[in-house]
């Protein structure tokens, strides 16, 4: 399975990654990291096709996207 790899204190909760994803594998998270914003939390990931949409989108580079091989 493919992996999304977040730094989770990094993210400013831009929705980026969410909202650009062409599969909808994140959505916007449920726990508050230490800056005070939502991350994103990949909830559909056997649906990832490793694009890499989010990561190149996020302007904090606070996603790593890892294809299966």
């Amino acid at each position: 399975m493919n992996q999304v790899k977040i730094e989770f204190d990094r993210c400013k909760e831009c929705g980026y990654c969410v909202n650009f994803c062409p599969q909808k594998v994140l959505l916007i998270g449920d726990k508050v990291n230490k800056r005070g914003y939502y991350p994103p939390a990949a909830a559909l990931l056997q649906d990832c096709i490793a694009c890499g949409t989010c990561a190149r989108v996020c302007p904090e580079a606070a996603i790593a996207v890892y294809k299966e091989s």
